[in-house]
């Protein structure tokens, strides 16, 4: 018999990501000596959480034009054909095919397109919690629910190859990027 898996105050439900309360970040070594950070300005998309937390699903958009490294020059450079090419690919998504438990870590297991390309990707992931009606005086408002997840993409299994050479050996980034997603989804619906 399957161990059911309970979560404090978890409601079954369909969720709207929210996305000025949620976001998508990055980290990648440069020079092979230090780290740079950035994040893209849009994510959306709907969680659903069923009656077993472990029959639940994940939709999600990233708007990939809108990334942010604090550096404008940076920036751009990331937007071009040399990286994520948004002219061509705005949008890069992502499809939950499983979630899964491994002792008390769950992991959320999918499908990552970036420039046209889909490989199976593993997040692990964290219930941060759900809120009952976060916002009492906005009904519209309801309930939230809050989910982290991490996982570490090899970059060039998305098209995304760029690099050069440095003086004295290596390159100038890695191929191995930590990704970092944290969500606040709105209750749009409940499962009864």
């Amino acid at each position: 018999m399957a161990e059911v898996v309970e979560i404090p105050g978890y409601v079954a439900g369909a969720w709207a990501i929210d996305p000025v309360h949620s976001t998508v970040s990055f980290i990648i070594r440069h020079l092979m000596v230090s780290k740079v950070r950035g994040g893209f300005g849009s994510l959306e998309g709907e969680i659903v959480t069923g009656v077993d937390p472990l029959d639940s699903s994940v939709t999600a958009a990233i708007d990939m034009t809108l990334i942010n490294t604090n550096n404008r020059q940076r920036d751009e450079h990331i937007r071009s054909a040399d990286f994520f090419e948004v002219e061509k690919y705005p949008t890069s998504t992502f499809r939950s095919t499983a979630v899964r438990r491994d002792g008390e870590d769950f992991f959320l297991d999918g499908e990552l397109t970036i420039k046209a390309v889909t490989r199976p990707v593993t997040f692990k992931l964290e219930v941060d919690g759900f809120a009952p009606d976060a916002h009492r005086k906005d009904p519209m408002a309801g309930a939230r629910a809050g989910f982290s997840a991490t996982t570490e993409l090899n970059r060039s299994d998305f098209d995304v190859s760029f690099n050069s050479p440095i003086p004295g050996g290596g390159v100038a980034l890695s191929e191995k990027v930590q990704i970092t997603v944290e969500i606040e989804a709105a209750l749009t619906s409940r499962v009864r």
